[in-house]
């Protein structure tokens, strides 16, 4: 809390580059839903990814870590009225700013009332802030789990809050092995997103746990420190900036292997839709799924976006992590 409610004022008093990882050029909807986005409000933010995953018209988005309310404000704009943003955030400072712009954005957007809220609180205490099981279509977060001691709390918090069918699609940083004790305790590393970060492989078991399907890689990109105290105190140990989709699948669902062919109805993605690493549709084609994938586009949002048939040729085995 002191750390992004005092000791930082704008992302450029950020120790390390961890917080400013590119994820490449941004489509132009998104970069015109950002220019619309107060500039101190930009100024104030500290994500490491672009959390903006596909078909969000109308949908309820939880943010987890919301800061300054960048994303929020710019999810804001593609779910449309008819659709809601929750930001919760621990620092006092940086949701009392986040609220301050709400009535400047809503007028920017054209918005009869606000799609946007604000609270004070913890990722891993939602209940303690009144949210209720089952109620978002999407929870999101973008550098802040590694800032939680308790992960799994995270995790369940979010599959809990979450409709069946839907999504926690989140931004991250990811440690090449586990961090040696002098790094976690050390405090600049924790507020720069370091000292906390999950060692890669235990992202999976914690979901599984939790009862998310596997996580599926989306993006990832290798962070450098660029501060040579901090670069000596971390060692060998190197770190990378991911998002990743996890779903609620209910266990109602009993698919199987088969094909899907995508629609194209998607705005922005009508040609084709990049799911994750490892499966890519274009409009129109015939691709080959696993049972797990055909699991997840049956149950979530994007059902109504393709045509799923149950057999068929030989269906494609679930790729191992890039």
């Amino acid at each position: 809390q002191d750390y992004y409610g005092k000791e930082l004022q704008r992302s450029e008093d950020l120790k390390t580059n961890a917080c400013m990882t590119l994820t490449g050029p941004l489509p132009k909807v998104l970069r015109d839903a950002l220019g619309r986005v107060h500039e101190e409000v930009v100024a104030r933010y500290y994500g490491c990814g672009l959390v903006v995953p596909e078909r969000l018209e109308s949908c309820h988005i939880l943010d987890l870590g919301s800061g300054s309310g960048r994303d929020c404000y710019l999810l804001s704009q593609l779910v449309g009225e008819q659709g809601h943003i929750t930001g919760i955030d621990m620092t006092q400072g940086q949701v009392e700013l986040a609220k301050k712009h709400i009535a400047y954005h809503m007028d920017k957007f054209g918005y009869q009332k606000p799609n946007v809220e604000f609270l004070q609180g913890y990722m891993e205490k939602l209940g303690d802030a009144g949210l209720a099981d089952e109620s978002y279509d999407i929870v999101i977060s973008n550098c802040v789990i590694n800032l939680a001691p308790d992960k799994s709390a995270v995790l369940r918090e979010a599959y809990r809050v979450l409709k069946p069918g839907g999504e926690m699609y989140f931004s991250d940083v990811y440690a090449s092995q586990q961090l040696s004790e002098a790094v976690r305790k050390h405090r600049v590393l924790w507020g720069e997103c370091l000292a906390g970060a999950l060692y890669w492989r235990d992202l999976y078991s914690i979901a599984e746990e939790v009862g998310f399907s596997p996580p599926r890689l989306v993006t990832a990109s290798p962070i450098t420190i660029g501060n040579k105290e901090l670069e000596d105190i971390i060692g060998d140990c190197r770190f990378v900036s991911a998002t990743f989709r996890l779903f609620k699948v209910p266990e109602s669902i009993q698919a199987t292997p088969g094909q899907v062919v995508y629609n194209g109805g998607i705005v922005g993605h009508e040609q084709e839709l990049v799911f994750d690493a490892n499966f890519t549709f274009k409009e129109g084609e015939v691709v080959d799924v696993d049972a797990e994938t055909a699991a997840i586009l049956q149950s979530s949002r994007f059902a109504e976006e393709f045509l799923i048939r149950a057999g068929g040729a030989e269906a494609a085995a679930l790729r191992g992590c890039c």
